[in-house]
């Protein structure tokens, strides 16, 4: 009489496990096995949840020092990232749109402070010294920026969120605050307004030249009343923003329309209105560039451009990465317009 017999019990893999353990376990050649845990959508989804269960089940965890040996990269890029933004969600969004460039591609993105008020080299020299990453991103970008000066002259792959004045070209990535500025102004005086007023930026980054440019030009063109606040810059601490604002509100010459950088600082003009019973959409307007969905649920409303921070994250991630593999820097720049005009949150 016949006995039937359980299936033997796969083998257990001894010592730490392998791409080819994996793919001896799954039947998946090994370079199959690889792009499929760095999630390449290239490859069939029941494959990579495959090849993830097995990794999972065997406690495979990638041996990037082996890789770097073998290859000479990290498999790393670095965001160097102000952390203190006019923009409400704007670590999230960048990073959520440099994630989704660097899917499937073996890169993963690590996130390094960017102090304004610091050595914004002593971060930039420690990569490059240690070699913690292959490529670069960052932001914030000043008209002569040191940290784009280092690394052209050392060769080292970066790409940046604005431009900057150099005169040897550089891979970029920005939003055209110039137009934003004049679209602003334009949108006020069609509303009535005649004397506008803008907190600007610190005046070394380059994206405050844009600005101030198309605010001051737009503004002469229409023969109103304009100033670029001296006092103060968004950069600063939002309580001082909002004590100059304040003061402004309480002068006989007191601004009737506000041109906003971002949301943080449209938020503190609004503070600083209804403290001085300035009253938004009667007394004053307010416009304001935008990269989250916050002015919806925001009352009283205001008229806002967006800026889509996510998509300038996968678009610079993308750059890096052509750049890494040699592309000219010449060939690798992207201008976002301020698409769709202004648009006012629904009742």
């Amino acid at each position: 009489m016949s006995q039937e017999t359980a299936p033997p019990e796969p083998k257990k893999p001894i010592g730490r496990p392998t791409l080819r353990t994996i793919a001896e376990m799954t039947g998946f050649a090994v370079t199959t096995v690889s792009r499929a845990l760095a999630d390449d959508p290239r490859i069939a989804k029941t494959t990579r949840e495959t090849v993830a269960e097995a990794a999972r089940e065997v406690g495979y965890v990638p041996d990037r020092a082996a890789r770097r040996l073998r290859t000479g990269r990290t498999q790393v890029v670095s965001l160097l990232l102000n952390t203190d933004h006019e923009f409400l969600g704007f670590t999230h969004e960048i990073l959520a749109g440099i994630t989704e460039a660097l899917r499937g591609t073996g890169y993963s993105v690590t996130v390094v402070p960017d102090s304004l008020r610091g050595d914004r080299l002593e971060q930039v020299r420690e990569i490059l010294r240690n070699h913690l990453a292959d490529g670069l991103l960052f932001t914030r970008t000043e008209c002569f920026d040191p940290r784009a000066r280092l690394m052209m002259e050392a060769g080292f792959p970066f790409v940046t969120h604005g431009r900057t004045e150099f005169t040897e070209p550089h891979a970029w990535v920005d939003f055209d605050n110039e137009a934003f500025a004049r679209m602003a102004v334009e949108r006020l005086v069609a509303r009535g307004r005649r004397r506008i007023s803008l907190v600007p930026p610190d005046d070394r980054f380059t994206f405050t030249q844009h600005l101030r440019y198309g605010f001051v030009s737009a503004a002469r063109a229409a023969a109103v009343d304009h100033e670029v606040i001296q006092d103060v810059t968004i950069d600063q601490p939002m309580s001082q923003v909002a004590e100059i604002l304040r003061q402004r509100c309480t002068e006989a010459d007191a601004p009737d329309g506000y041109v906003c950088v971002g949301e943080a600082t449209a938020l503190v003009a609004l503070g600083a209105l209804a403290d001085a019973g300035v009253v938004p959409g009667r007394d004053v307007d307010l416009v304001s560039k935008r990269a989250s969905p916050i002015f919806d649920h925001i009352r009283p409303r205001i008229e806002t451009v967006f800026e889509d921070v996510r998509a300038t994250g996968k678009v610079m991630a993308e750059m890096l990465l052509r750049r890494m593999e040699g592309e000219p820097p010449d060939q690798l720049h992207h201008l976002f317009a301020p698409e769709g005009g202004f648009s006012m949150p629904p009742h």
